[in-house]
């Protein structure tokens, strides 16, 4: 048996701060305000943000095989909340059921304020590690490009509307 993959992404947001963001990740039944390839996300169980919770999403992805790079496919999964640390901005999840191609995923979450603390803080990096079991016709490098560019577009959504909502 294959050992299983580890990846980790991270992306250094300068424009919003982790008592921003830690909240958007909170709302773990609207993922897709921020993720640019969910077309939806909802509750299924429980009560949004607690342990436990399921959530459900559905959008278009495009394999991360380069053979099928130009193939989006209709894809889904639900998703189960198991950990949430408020003092530490961190969750992690599993996928329960998917069409994917996962058959043991889990991930955590982290939203790290920078170093300078107090009234001036500013900045946060928002880190997104996961392990999974190999996946048939995938590469795990090309796994871990697909989370780097989907961390990169959902932190810039993030902090625009950080940023668009203290404007108003």
């Amino acid at each position: 048996m294959e050992p299983k993959w580890e990846g980790k992404v991270s992306t250094k947001l300068t424009k919003a701060r982790a008592d921003q963001i830690w909240p958007l990740f909170l709302d773990f039944f609207n993922l897709h305000k921020w993720f640019p390839s969910l077309a939806t996300c909802y509750g299924v169980h429980g009560i949004n943000g607690q342990t436990g919770c399921i959530r459900y999403c559905s959008g278009c992805s495009i394999s991360p095989s380069a053979s099928n790079e130009n193939n989006p496919q209709a894809s889904w999964s639900t998703e189960r909340l198991i950990s949430v640390d408020h003092v530490q901005r961190s969750l992690s999840y599993e996928i329960v059921d998917n069409n994917i191609g996962f058959k043991s995923y889990v991930s955590t979450v982290k939203i790290v304020p920078e170093d300078n603390e107090g009234e001036n803080q500013s900045g946060c990096v928002i880190e997104w590690g996961f392990t999974v079991d190999p996946v048939e016709g995938w590469v795990l490098d090309d796994l871990v490009k697909k989370y780097d560019m989907g961390l990169q577009r959902m932190a810039k959504r993030m902090e625009d509307a950080c940023n668009s909502s203290l404007e108003k």
